[in-house]
């Protein structure tokens, strides 16, 4: 589903289900609709030019009809999918019951056939009364000649607020120096010396209005006399190219080419040719600002001829796939809070140079919570200072701006030129794409969002349609996901240790932006206290993030009956709405709001239309049996509750993917028979549930699987995994086992290529390191391993450096003879573990020495060290304890557990003491903690 089409592309198709399902329709209602099809198909191309063009350049005629036929689509689809639900009902309900008999049987198939007439003569008059309504929004349109070409006729000319950015003087922007010295260091040195005669491109990419423009301008300012000849161009995101190289030549030499071009134009590969021709033997400098498209940079960069004269290029993008191509990334980071108190302050108090203390101590509070919504922005930054300037030095006035910012809300005209600024990247969006990022619009400010389950949501919604046969929705949806975090529209969360995307956030400014145009589109209705103005009398989408009692909220929770999702943050827990209120739900999440206190789930299973249910951390004891009837259900989450048992119809649930629960509780016998199920955590295996090992095994579309074994190892574990090729996620837990008995039981297992993470570690299922994991080719996408292996040797941990997208190892040893006492591990190979960022080594007899090339991107080590053979190993060389901690460049944390068995005080304390000493004398200081272990010392 797209914003700007509705439903249409989803209702067309299911009107065509609709025609050949086996629903045995009347004849005319088939021919009813035909009609609909057609019409809405040709409806669909003309909203399709409503969504290439920004709204503030549409008729408002064109988008009331627009937004008409959008309103129109979500009904029609409501209508469609209540006959899917009322038409097949209950089909399969005895499908894991008693089979009915007899009389039964007989009455259970009249009610059933009775059921279906029924739907099918309710949809007959649905159709026509849909076909009334479209005929009515097509005559309108006509009454009113409403143009659908839209972005037509003449339009008083405005002027793009990008420009500004050129032109900016750079001391009016606080830190820009530093960056601007810091930019010039890497386009003239390498290592440190003089690079004046080598090429070099550098892209500068960074979220909008980061300063991107404005710090190429002033790079350009600064180096253009040390070049024969300089320019720089505009590229924006629809550029004329034959007009940008002719005024990229006009700028290098205006006296040779000015008269010349307009006397004798020429074609686009004429000019190519003629700017390689001019600068093949110059020292040339070209700043290309503002590149939105791969295809465009290449044709640029076949004008752009490498030389040996000494040729500087700068890119900027909001795009890191187009920076990654141009060359030289240069992520541009924002501004330092020091620098954004700096830049604020000297805004409002002329005080820019300044430390960065607010003048006026009274606004000092507001101030920074201002500070912190613009996060380093310096347009939010210049925005904001400009709202507040307008406004009395009181610390109230400054809250409400502070409020309204962030919310849509706010329509001055510094916000409104702020919003165009970062709607040319959401215009430049694909279609599907700004769907998916004006869904967030759901969220709070400065929520962390869960990627995963976003995309679960995306899926309820519709908005995912999987084009490839062999690809998951969800997998799909992660493209979704990635593309927005490279186009900069939202901030990735990564994980600490695994430095893999878990979480995502929106920045205040694009928060603002989604805000904005999702109430003028009427996408997503947003109740959080503050001053919502007039409530659409439709919502489609609820978003509940307090609980304020007005009479906004009040009566939004009553008008709920055509609501498609509805979330309910814990600060409103007393708002969630009665679930009798909703009729065409089909995203319903309360994580985190308590319903231990009377809050009834009980006619959840009316929500037929339901895709996706979030209860997670809801304090409900139970599930409500209620869940086996809601039949097009996706997605349960059900993790952080005290449920013991999952309902026994829970095996009915046919579309399940996601299911997640905390690992005790017991799951009902049928659960294969979810063959859909594609994320399934926290299995628990024992005794009783051996069996379930089988049924797991009819699971084959499963990414993700988690198990939990209560006493160790299972011998149908291994055939398991054998079925499970699509796996890419996979955790082995065990409460309880007898270790010997775990050994080698996977030896025998080869991992499927596509395999992402893989923790075992707390039990030795390997007995040495597989086959698999020693051909780097093979698990390409590894980027979590935990593993304890009875055996490893040297050779071993350097072929593990070599998987080329490892992030976390965790590695432990499981043999207390393993080795000869003294003997170290060795990392370093150069370039051995590349991208590596948390490392964590146990079970090793003598330390693990890092040598310079390894490991440069290590934040996190974990390692026990035995303080006997430390302290012997320390003895042996000249150079006392240096486990190589300065090798590594990007180490932040250390981690060590001691082993201080057999080692008297004083080499405890001299061990402390030595690892203390190499993180001080790291060039990045990095934490240390040091656990002293549990065993005894040496008797004096």
């Amino acid at each position: 589903m797209e914003l700007a089409t509705g439903a249409l592309p989803s209702v067309i198709a299911k009107l065509g289900d609709l025609l050949v399902g086996e629903y045995n329709l009347q004849k005319a209602v088939k021919g009813e609709i035909r009609f609909l099809q057609s019409e809405l198909e040709s409806m669909h191309g003309a909203l399709g030019k409503v969504s290439a063009t920004p709204a503030d350049q549409l008729d408002p005629q064109d988008k009331i009809w627009a937004r008409d036929l959008r309103e129109l689509s979500f009904d029609i689809e409501d209508t469609i999918d209540a006959f899917v639900v009322r038409g097949m009902g209950d089909d399969d309900d005895h499908s894991h019951s008693a089979k009915p008999h007899g009389i039964s049987k007989l009455i259970d198939r009249s009610v059933g056939l009775f059921r279906k007439a029924k739907a099918r003569h309710g949809i007959a008059s649905e159709i026509m009364n849909i076909k009334s309504r479209v005929v009515e929004v097509h005559e309108r349109r006509r009454r009113y000649e409403i143009n659908i070409a839209v972005g037509g006729g003449d339009k008083p000319a405005t002027i793009d607020p990008r420009l500004f950015a050129r032109y900016t003087d750079a001391k009016e922007l606080v830190g820009i120096g530093e960056t601007r010295d810091e930019l010039i260091k890497i386009l003239t040195e390498e290592n440190g010396v003089s690079v004046q005669r080598a090429g070099k491109v550098v892209s500068i990419v960074g979220f909008g209005g980061l300063g991107k423009t404005t710090l190429a301008n002033a790079v350009y300012e600064k180096i253009r006399p040390l070049f024969d000849c300089c320019a720089f161009v505009s590229v924006s995101q629809t550029p004329d190219l034959k007009k940008l190289f002719k005024g990229t030549l006009c700028q290098l030499d205006a006296k040779k080419y000015e008269r010349r071009l307009n006397e004798n134009p020429l074609d686009e590969v004429q000019l190519i040719n003629e700017l390689r021709e001019f600068l093949q033997q110059k020292r040339y400098f070209i700043v290309m600002d503002d590149i939105w498209d791969i295809s465009i940079w290449k044709i640029i960069k076949c004008a752009l001829p490498g030389n040996d004269v000494g040729y500087k290029i700068i890119t900027t993008t909001r795009i890191f796939e187009v920076a990654e191509k141009a060359g030289g990334v240069y992520k541009l980071k924002n501004l330092s809070l020091n620098n954004s108190r700096r830049l604020l302050y000297g805004r409002i108090f002329g005080n820019c140079e300044d430390t960065g203390k607010c003048p006026d101590e009274e606004l000092a509070e507001v101030s920074e919570r201002i500070l912190k919504k613009c996060a380093g922005v310096p347009l939010a930054i210049i925005t904001m200072a400009s709202l507040l300037a307008c406004k009395a030095r009181n610390k109230m006035e400054w809250y409400e701006v502070y409020n309204s910012v962030g919310t849509g809300l706010e329509n001055s005209l510094d916000v409104k030129n702020m919003r165009k600024i970062l709607s040319f990247s959401y215009y430049d969006l694909p279609p599907h794409l700004r769907t998916c990022l004006l869904y967030l619009s759901v969220f709070p400010e400065d929520y962390k969002i869960e990627k995963d389950h976003l995309i679960w949501m995306w899926i309820a919604e519709g908005f995912i349609q999987c084009e490839k046969q062999g690809r998951s929705l969800f997998e799909l949806g992660e493209s979704y996901f990635n593309d927005l975090v490279n186009r900069s529209m939202i901030q990735p969360i990564y994980d600490m240790y695994t430095d893999i995307v878990s979480e995502c956030r929106v920045h205040d400014m694009i928060l603002d932006l989604i805000c904005s145009l999702s109430s003028e589109e009427n996408f997503v209705t947003i109740l959080n206290g503050r001053d919502q103005g007039s409530l659409s009398y439709t919502i489609r989408r609820l978003s509940l993030q307090n609980g304020n009692e007005d009479h906004a909220m009040t009566s939004a929770t009553r008008s709920l009956q055509q609501a498609r999702t509805a979330l309910v943050f814990p600060s409103a827990t007393d708002l969630v709405p009665v679930l009798r209120s909703f009729r065409v739900l089909r995203v319903l999440d309360l994580q985190g709001c308590d319903l231990s206190q009377g809050y009834s789930l009980k006619y959840v299973g009316n929500l037929f239309h339901l895709r996706y249910l979030g209860l997670r951390d809801t304090h409900i004891r139970e599930a409500p049996e209620e869940i086996g009837n809601i039949q097009f259900l996706q997605t349960l989450n059900l993790r952080e509750n005290p449920i013991c048992d999952l309902p026994l119809n829970i095996v009915k649930l046919r579309h399940l993917t996601s299911l997640c629960f905390d690992g005790f509780a017991r799951v009902p016998d049928g659960i294969g028979s979810l063959t859909m199920l594609e994320h399934l955590a926290n299995v628990l295996i024992d005794c009783a549930t051996v069996g379930m090992m089988e049924e797991l095994g009819n699971l084959t579309e499963l990414r993700v699987l988690c198990i939990i074994f209560w006493d160790g190892w299972n011998d149908k574990l291994l055939g398991l995994l054998q079925k499970l090729q699509k796996i890419q996620r996979l955790s082995i837990d065990v409460c309880m086992s007898n270790v010997r008995k775990n050994i080698g039981g996977l030896d025998a297992w080869v991992a499927p290529r596509h395999l992402v993470a893989l923790k075992t570690e707390n039990i030795c299922w390997f007995s040495s390191l597989p086959a698999w994991m020693t051909n780097p080719s093979h698990v390409p996408n590894l980027r979590s391993l935990s593993i304890a292996v009875r055996e490893i040797r040297q050779a071993d941990v350097e072929t593990l450096g070599r998987l080329p997208a490892l992030r976390d190892l965790q590695l432990q040893v499981d043999h207390e003879e393993l080795g000869i006492r003294g003997v170290v591990l060795v990392i370093g190979s150069a370039g051995s573990f590349a991208c590596l960022v948390c490392c964590g080594l146990w079970g090793f007899v003598g330390p693990a020495v890092f040598r310079r090339g390894a490991m440069p991107r290590l934040r996190t080590l974990r390692s026990r060290l035995s303080v006997r053979e430390a302290i012997a190993f320390a003895g042996a060389g000249d150079d006392g304890l240096d486990l190589g901690l300065g090798s590594l460049p990007s180490l932040q944390e250390v981690n060590v557990s001691l082993d201080c068995e057999g080692a008297s005080e004083e080499e405890v304390k001299e061990l402390k003491a030595a690892l203390r000493r190499a993180t001080k004398i790291h060039p990045n200081h990095p934490s240390i903690s040091i656990d002293g272990g549990l065993a005894k010392l040496a008797p004096n």
